[in-house]
């Protein structure tokens, strides 16, 4: 039922792409090159600069909202990330011990810095990608990154990742729910039968590849996936989007937007 569920909500995200807002009718290139210019200016900031972070969090926040993509959902997705990046960070406050500010009695060193910037940046990171699936759709992310320069054989193979990754997890769901109707017992695999099961479903998987590649070819596969839909032009829309979202971007990147607010409502900026 976990498989089933977090596939539910895989695909929850690409119907709510089918939505009519105002985002969902542009140019996918735009929020893709907007959501690119995010990522490198949110990247780009020191290891240690964890508060000028959070003023980032308004772009995935206010695409959200405009996009009525549900927030619940969101942090739900993305909380599923945050244990590989505990595993990395993990270590940074025994490594670096140095204190870098006090705050009353707790010394702050900076791995603990370090180790929060990791976790605000995987955070952003992961939930802008899933509300960018949810006002795009994967599909036509991936045919905007064509359209911007993409290797063909690259992109061929992302689309193909996506779209099988369902069939092989309805495979694998299918094979654990013929375990537990032959099972006495309805109790979790063991060891051994998760390898048996790993296996079956590896060479079910090779079958059908096979399979799926011969009817692509009797269809007349070139190479590249078709695309059925109209293209949309790049227009004023778009770049008043890009614009927009791209000072912004600027605007929080050069300027150390929670030291003025702070500074100011300590009164030392009149």
């Amino acid at each position: 039922m976990g498989i089933d569920s977090a596939l539910h909500e895989i695909r929850r995200l690409d119907d709510l792409a089918g939505q009519d807002t105002c985002l969902h009718r542009l140019d996918a290139r735009a929020k893709v090159l907007a959501t690119l210019f995010f990522l490198v200016s949110m990247l780009s900031l020191g290891r240690y600069e964890v508060a000028r972070l959070l003023p980032f969090a308004c772009f995935p926040l206010l695409l959200a909202m405009q996009g009525r993509v549900p927030l619940g959902l969101l942090f739900k997705r993305a909380a599923l990330a945050l244990p590989f990046v505990l595993f990395v960070g993990l270590f940074n406050p025994l490594i670096d011990r140095t204190v870098h500010l006090h705050l009353g009695p707790l010394a702050v060193t900076g791995g603990m810095l370090s180790f929060t910037s990791i976790m605000l940046r995987s955070l952003l990171a992961v939930t802008t990608g899933l509300v960018l699936v949810g006002i795009t759709g994967f599909d036509q992310i991936c045919r905007a990154l064509g359209r911007l320069g993409m290797p063909t054989a690259l992109l061929v193979q992302l689309q193909f990742l996506y779209r099988y990754l369902f069939v092989l997890a309805d495979e694998a769901l299918r094979m654990l729910q013929a375990r537990a109707q032959r099972c006495a017992k309805n109790s979790r695999p063991s060891l051994r039968e998760y390898r048996a099961l790993l296996g079956s479903l590896l060479l079910r998987t090779l079958d059908r590849a096979g399979r799926i590649h011969q009817a692509m070819l009797c269809r007349g596969f070139d190479g590249q996936m078709p695309d059925l839909r109209p293209t949309t032009a790049f227009g004023p829309a778009e770049w008043r989007f890009c614009a927009v979202w791209g000072l912004f971007l600027v605007a929080i990147r050069v300027l150390d937007l929670p030291l003025y607010l702070g500074a100011k409502a300590g009164g030392l900026i009149p």
